[in-house]
């Protein structure tokens, strides 16, 4: 680990300065999340030097934006490896490093990762101070004031540094509340404030009355009311690219004792001119020329989020009743072009996947069709609002869940694999998925026109079936069966249908191949009929076995006591699955389409010797 705490000011810039050329020249060769963390460096560096890693939990939100602080922990030399299958993940990580406090790569936690350390803290009788480091745009979401109310009325002793890097909180007013933020960010400001509260406790009722007024009308021209309203001392706005000034700002609040925010305003990318500001394509970026910024990524086969986001924009067109919501990712569900053209049915309300599926409850009841479009992985966070708030009133919201299965390089925080389960258990919901180009369209239709709670899932990227025109148009819980075989049955779920298909074609028999399309209502009557021509089944869908595919099938086996069916799944197995390279993950995993056309050829063998 590398301890600055010596460092002077000129090393500690210099040492910014070098963070970001190592940054830089990882991510332009591998990916990942450049103008936040780029903004980031300067707040990283003052962090380092002011609070000790080695004790105090220094607690990152969503983590994107903590590369320095992974150099700055010992990872330097490794650094290159960044988001690689087995190298350092792009999120801390606690099994990576002892000094990553804790697992981040959902938003808005970390206010409550704090509380919770401060207690524990407190309870142990020991002298360490909790930091949390949250962006702008984390502070959307309701769990972070929930955190906040808390620690307001509690007092425990935590520094909260907000990274402002999009747009203020509250806005600065010209030169009088520059003036104002940098007197409270000074230690004098600080120091007067609590010997005039510790004066108000002596002074008669009518003269504290007075003083608590003059007090109150000073904050309302201060940026800090909010925070200093719910008991959390507010400093700031501060420059959050001066090392010096945050190095001072963060000495004074680390000898308050209190609760205290921190808000700092960064540019994104800086250091790098072509990322600079508010852009949103560089908040995460694949591969890319240092030199233009051109990104390396090369053309390929259309994805599935851009399929259903030009369906989306056509239904919209045709049907004034359709709408739509998304949380804060707005292009990476394609959202982006609907939002453009009809801004007042289609929202992003930012990080608050809870908000967003409850707000849509109204518009179905009120005759619209909402399409909730989320990533898989996010919807876990609007879990209990699936259930209360829309499966509970049977409203027709279709989820549309984006990133379903292996997402590659974000890991184990973004993995796509529980939806099914998750889903599957709520009363009144519907579930199907698409294989290909064709198949979205005819999902996407049969949600618009489907008056009931339903979800269907898509892929990152492309499917992994090639489009057919002749799959015929989704019908309530009936599925396709796609090719006749002998002896076996390959049954496929959305994505699976692709890898079914590419296994088949590796087999030594042909089998059977069946585009499940609904696993819930299953096609009961098409599985009854192919279990008395076909013994062995295979299952293959991007999701967890416990209470997926394959457990919906069995249960079905069990119900109609068709003991004879052999299944095989295979689903992901129960553990979290690491980050990397797609196909180097799932062929650690065994899950490639020649891995399994081998597991099924010698497991055909051995049943019949």
């Amino acid at each position: 680990m590398t301890d600055i705490s010596t460092y002077s000011s000129e090393e500690l810039n210099a040492l910014a300065e070098k963070i970001r050329k190592k940054i830089l020249a990882t991510v332009s060769k591998t990916g990942g999340h450049l103008s936040s963390t780029m903004g980031a460096v300067d707040l990283i560096v003052a962090m380092h030097k002011v609070f000790d890693v080695r004790k105090d939990p220094f607690i990152f939100d969503v983590s994107h934006q903590a590369y320095a602080h992974k150099l700055l922990t010992g990872r330097w030399e490794k650094f290159d490896t960044l988001r690689k299958f087995g190298g350092i993940c792009g999120y801390t990580k606690p099994q990576e490093s002892e000094y990553d406090y804790y697992v981040a790569g959902h938003s808005s936690t970390s206010i409550s990762l704090a509380v919770g350390a401060a207690k524990a803290i407190a309870l142990k009788g020991e002298d360490r101070i909790p930091v949390a480091f949250i962006g702008d745009g984390s502070m959307s979401a309701g769990m972070v004031y929930e955190a906040l109310n808390e620690l307001g009325d509690r007092k425990y002793p935590v520094v909260i540094i907000l990274n402002d890097n999009e747009m203020s909180i509250a806005k600065p007013i010209g030169a009088i509340s520059k003036l104002l933020s940098q007197t409270m960010a000074g230690s004098f400001y600080q120091k007067f404030k609590g010997k005039v509260e510790k004066m108000l406790d002596h002074f008669p009722d009518s003269a504290s009355y007075m003083a608590k007024r003059f007090e109150d009308s000073f904050k309302l021209i201060t940026p800090g009311i909010l925070f200093e309203e719910m008991g959390i001392e507010y400093i700031g706005p501060v420059d959050g690219h001066n090392i010096d000034s945050l190095i001072e700002t963060m000495e004074v609040a680390k000898t308050l004792g209190k609760p205290v925010i921190i808000h700092a305003q960064t540019t994104k990318g800086k250091g790098y001119e072509i990322a600079e500001g508010t852009k949103e394509h560089w908040h995460g970026v694949s591969a890319f020329d240092l030199e233009t910024g051109v990104s390396e990524k090369k053309a390929g086969p259309k994805t599935a989020t851009a399929v259903f986001s030009e369906t989306l924009v056509k239904m919209a067109e045709e049907d004034e009743k359709i709408v739509g919501v998304t949380a804060a990712m707005p292009s990476g569900t394609g959202m982006s072009a609907v939002m453009e053209k009809y801004p007042e049915r289609f929202w992003d309300v930012a990080i608050a996947e809870q908000h967003a599926v409850t707000s849509m409850g109204p518009l179905a009841k009120e005759g619209f069709k909402p399409f909730c479009t989320i990533y898989s992985t996010f919807l876990q966070r609007g879990y209990d609002q699936v259930i209360h708030d829309i499966a509970l009133m049977d409203l027709g919201v279709a989820f549309a869940l984006d990133r379903a299965g292996i997402v590659g390089e974000d890991g184990e925080t973004h993995q796509g694999v529980f939806d099914i389960s998750y889903l599957r258990a709520i009363p009144n919901m519907t579930l199907f998925a698409p294989y290909n180009e064709t198949t979205m369209k005819l999902c996407m239709a049969f949600a618009k026109e489907f008056d009931h709670p339903c979800a269907f899932r898509y892929p990152r990227g492309a499917f992994l079936a090639n489009d057919r025109s002749d799959e015929p148009a989704f019908e309530l819980g009936r599925s396709n069966l796609l090719q006749e075989g002998e002896e076996m049955l390959l049954i496929g779920y959305g994505n699976g249908v692709g890898r079914a298909l590419k296994v088949a074609e590796l087999l030594e028999k042909t089998p059977a191949v069946l585009d499940l399309r609904f696993v819930k209502p299953l096609d009961e009557e098409m599985l009854e009929a192919l279990g008395k021509q076909y013994k062995q089944w295979y299952i293959f869908s991007d999701s967890v076995k416990q209470g997926g595919v394959g457990s919906a099938i069995l249960e079905l086996l069990s119900r109609k006591q068709m003991q004879d069916i052999v299944l095989t799944s295979f689903e992901y197995d129960d553990m979290f699955i690491t980050h990397g390279n797609t196909k180097l993950v799932e062929e650690s995993l065994g899950l490639l389409p020649e891995q399994l056309a081998a597991r099924v050829n010698q497991k055909n063998k051995k049943q019949k010797s």
